[in-house]
C-alpha cells in the first residue's frame, strides 16, 4: 500500500506540462479541490428555548464557554464549464463543544438547570451546500460571477448536567436558499486576492427553507471572506483567509419537532482564520 501512494504522488508531481494534476488544458471543463484548516472564534452567540420564562436568554460567551479558539476546517470540490459555469459542493464541520459550571440557573424550555451546576454544553450546526455560479469574466485568471446556493443544515445542540440527571437536545434538518458571490484577480508576482459571500436574509414559511413555522419567523445566513493566495505551481495555489461566518433563526414553529413550545432564537457570530490550498 506505501509502494502504491508513493508511486502515485510521484505521478503527481511528475505530471506532464501541458497538464495539471486534475486537468487536460484540451477539456472543456476543469476540476478543483479545496481545503481550509485553521482557527475559529466565537465573537457572539445567545440562544433561548421557550417563550418568557420557560427559556432563558443564554449567552454562550459570556456563560457557556465559547470564548476559546476552535478548531476549523472546510472541504470543497468544483467543476468548472469552461469559461462560464462553476459547480461546487461544500463539506462545512462547524461543532463547538464546552464544559462549564452555571454561574446563574439556565432555564431551558422549562427545564431548570440550576446555578453551580456542571455543564456538558453541545452546539453543532454542520452544514452542506450546493452552488451555482455565472461568470461574467471569462479570463482563466480572473473571476467575476453570481449565482445560487442551496445549503442542507445539520443542527444538534445540547444541554447536558455533568452528573447526567437533566438532559435537553434539540435537533433539525432542512434548506436554506442562499446568494452567491465570488471574485478573484491576480496581484503581481504570481499573487492574487479574492472574495466570496454567501448571504441571505428572509422572513416567512417556505423562504426561510422552513414550513413548520409561522409568518413572523425568520432566518439569515453570512458567510463572507477574504483571501490572499500565490500560486505554488500549476497545480496549487496556496492562499490564507480570513472569514465571517453567521446567521441564526427566530421565531416560532406551529408543530413543534422537538420537546417544549417550539420557540426559539438563536444567532450565532464567528471569525476564522485559515490557511487554504486549492489543488487543480
Amino acid at each position: 500500500m506505501k509502494k502504491c501512494i508513493v508511486a502515485a504522488l510521484t505521478a503527481l508531481v511528475l505530471a506532464p506540462a501541458q497538464g495539471t494534476w486534475l486537468n487536460d488544458p484540451g477539456n472543456n471543463y476543469e476540476w478543483r479541490a479545496g481545503v481550509e484548516l485553521g482557527a475559529l472564534q466565537v465573537i457572539e452567540h445567545t440562544i433561548q428555548f421557550g417563550k418568557e420564562a420557560r427559556g432563558t436568554r443564554f449567552d454562550y460567551v459570556r456563560d457557556g464557554g465559547q470564548n476559546i479558539l476552535t478548531r476549523f476546517e472546510r472541504l470543497s470540490a468544483e467543476i468548472h464549464l469552461k469559461p462560464r459555469h462553476t459547480f461546487i459542493a461544500l463539506i462545512q464541520p462547524l461543532t463547538v463543544v464546552t464544559d462549564v459550571v452555571l454561574e446563574e440557573d439556565l432555564i431551558v424550555d422549562s427545564t431548570v438547570f440550576a446555578a453551580g451546576t456542571p455543564m456538558d454544553l453541545r452546539y453543532g450546526f454542520d452544514f452542506y451546500r450546493f452552488s451555482w455560479l455565472y461568470d461574467f469574466w471569462s479570463a482563466p485568471d480572473r473571476e467575476l460571477a453570481i449565482g445560487l446556493s442551496l445549503q442542507l443544515r445539520n443542527a444538534s445542540i445540547a444541554f447536558a448536567s455533568r452528573d447526567g440527571e437533566q438532559f435537553r437536545v434539540y435537533r433539525n434538518l432542512g434548506p436554506v436558499p442562499i446568494l452567491k458571490f465570488r471574485g478573484r484577480a491576480p496581484l503581481s508576482g504570481g499573487t492574487w486576492a479574492a472574495a466570496e459571500v454567501d448571504g441571505f436574509y428572509a422572513q416567512g414559511k417556505g423562504v426561510t427553507g422552513s414550513t413548520n413555522v409561522e409568518s413572523s419567523f425568520k432566518g439569515a445566513i453570512l458567510d463572507a471572506s477574504l483571501r490572499y493566495g500565490m500560486t505554488l505551481t500549476e497545480s496549487v495555489d496556496g492562499y490564507v483567509n480570513l472569514r465571517y461566518l453567521g446567521g441564526g433563526a427566530s421565531g416560532q414553529q406551529e408543530d413543534p419537532e422537538n420537546p417544549g413550545d417550539g420557540y426559539t432564537d438563536n444567532w450565532l457570530g464567528t471569525v476564522a482564520l485559515t490557511l487554504g490550498v486549492y489543488i487543480k
